[in-house]
C-alpha cells in the first residue's frame, strides 16, 4: 500500500449508517411480506392489500443500495490489501456463513413452508434429513421446492461473485479500473449523476426483465446480475470522487422530488394492473422506465442526505456495524418461526406484527451477543476472528 493510500480514510460513517439502515429496513420488509397477498414462505390468514403501497415504497431500491454500499466497502478494503487477499477474505466472510446458513439457519423456513402450503406432518428432523439429501419431491402443482436453498441469503453469493469479478479485473487488467474511474469522475460530476445511472437502469429493465425475471437463483438471474453489478461498480468507482459526492449532495432534493413523484405513478400502476388486468405494452415499458427513475432517485436522495447528516460516529454505530450481519443471517428464520407460533393465538394483525418485530429484534440481539463471545461461532455468522489482546 503506497503513502497516498495510507492518507485516505478507511471508512465512511455515513455509508455505515446507510448499510445499517438498509438491513434493518430489510427486517421490517420481511415482516410485511407475511401480511401482504404476495407469495412468500408462510402467509398470514388475514393478508391485507393495504400494506402493498408501503412495501412498494422501498422495493425498487432497498437491495440496490446494499450492493452500492458493498462496492464502496470493497474500495476501502483494497486500500489495505491486495486483490488476492480481498478475494480470500471475502470468500471466508461470505461463503462460510452461506454454507452454514443453508445447512442450519434456512431449513426451518423451508420446513414451515411445506407444513403450511403442503400439509407436511412428519416433523422437522425427518424433513431436515430430506432437505440435506436434496429431496425434490416437495411439489405443489408444477412448482417444486428446490432443496437445499439459500432463501434470503442469496445476497451473499451474489456479492461474492461481484467481488471475484472485480478482484480478477484488478489483478489482470488494472488499467481498465483506472479508465472507468476517470470516466465516472468526469461524466457524473454534475447532473449526470442523476441522469446517466437512471438511463442505464431503465435500459436494463426494459430490455432484460421479461427475458430474465428476478429469481435469485444465480444461474439464470441475468437481469438482477446486470443491475446489481452496475450499482456495485458505482459504489466502488465513486468512493474517491469528491466531485461526484458533491453532485449527490447538490441534487439530493431534486432526487427526492423525483422519487416521490415516480412513487405515486408506481402506486397507481400496480394498484390498477395485476395478473387479471394486463396493461398495454407501451404503458408497461413506461412503467419500467419510471421504476428505474424511482430506484435511482431514492438512492441519490439517501446518499446525498446521508453525506450531510450521517457522517458521524457513535457507540450505536460501532455496535451495529458488526451486529447487523448476524442480524441479517437469522432474522428471516425468526420471523417465520415466530409467525407460525403466534398464529394459533389469533391476535389482531397490528398487535401480532408488533410482537413479530419485538421477537425478531430480541432474537437478533441475543444471537449477536452469544456469537461474538464464542470464537468458533464468529466465522459462521460473518464476523472476524476475535482480536488478540
Amino acid at each position: 500500500m503506497n503513502a497516498a493510500a495510507r492518507e485516505l480514510p478507511l471508512r465512511r460513517y455515513d455509508l455505515d449508517w446507510i448499510r445499517i439502515g438498509a438491513f434493518l429496513l430489510l427486517i421490517l420488509y420481511h415482516v410485511g411480506m407475511y401480511y401482504v397477498p404476495w407469495d412468500w414462505h408462510v402467509k398470514s390468514p388475514t393478508p391485507s392489500a393495504a400494506l402493498e403501497p408501503l412495501l412498494l415504497l422501498v422495493n425498487p431500491w432497498r437491495l440496490s443500495i446494499l450492493f452500492l454500499v458493498s462496492g464502496a466497502a470493497t474500495a476501502f478494503m483494497l486500500r489495505r490489501q491486495a486483490p488476492g487477499e480481498l478475494a480470500r477474505q471475502r470468500s471466508s466472510r461470505l461463503l462460510v456463513p452461506l454454507v452454514f446458513g443453508m445447512l442450519v439457519i434456512v431449513p426451518p423456513q423451508s420446513y414451515f413452508e411445506v407444513v403450511q402450503k403442503g400439509g407436511y406432518a412428519d416433523g422437522f428432523l425427518a424433513f431436515w434429513g430430506r432437505y440435506l439429501r436434496a429431496d425434490g419431491s416437495f411439489c405443489r402443482g408444477d412448482e417444486c421446492l428446490i432443496l437445499p436453498t439459500w432463501n434470503h441469503l442469496w445476497f451473499l453469493p451474489y456479492l461474492w461473485f461481484y467481488t471475484m469479478v472485480l478482484a480478477a479485473v484488478l489483478a489482470l487488467r488494472p488499467s481498465l479500473v483506472v479508465a472507468a474511474r476517470r470516466f465516472v469522475e468526469h461524466r457524473l460530476a454534475g447532473p449526470g449523476v442523476l441522469i446517466a445511472p437512471w438511463l442505464a437502469l431503465a435500459l436494463l429493465r426494459v430490455t432484460m426483465l421479461s427475458a430474465f425475471p428476478q429469481s435469485h437463483t444465480f444461474i439464470d438471474d441475468w437481469y438482477n446480475h446486470a443491475q446489481y453489478l452496475l450499482v456495485f461498480a458505482f459504489g466502488f468507482l465513486c468512493i474517491d470522487a469528491p466531485r461526484v459526492w458533491e453532485a449527490l449532495v447538490r441534487y439530493r432534493r431534486t432526487a427526492l422530488l423525483v422519487a416521490l413523484a415516480s412513487y405515486l405513478f408506481l402506486a397507481w400502476y400496480f394498484g390498477t394492473y395485476s395478473d387479471d388486468r394486463v396493461p398495454p405494452d407501451a404503458l408497461r415499458m413506461l412503467q419500467r422506465v419510471i421504476y428505474a427513475a424511482n430506484q435511482w432517485a431514492w438512492i441519490v436522495a439517501i446518499l446525498g442526505h446521508g453525506r450531510l447528516l450521517l457522517d458521524r460516529d457513535s457507540a450505536a454505530r460501532r455496535y451495529l456495524t458488526d451486529a447487523i450481519f448476524p442480524f441479517y443471517i437469522v432474522h428471516q428464520t425468526v420471523i417465520i418461526a415466530a409467525a407460525v407460533w403466534l398464529r394459533p393465538l389469533e391476535l389482531r394483525p397490528a398487535l401480532e406484527a408488533g410482537l413479530l418485530i419485538a421477537i425478531t429484534a430480541a432474537a437478533c440481539v441475543a444471537t449477536y451477543e452469544v456469537v461474538r463471545r464464542v470464537p468458533w461461532l464468529r466465522p459462521l455468522f460473518g464476523l472476524k476472528p476475535t482480536p488478540r489482546k
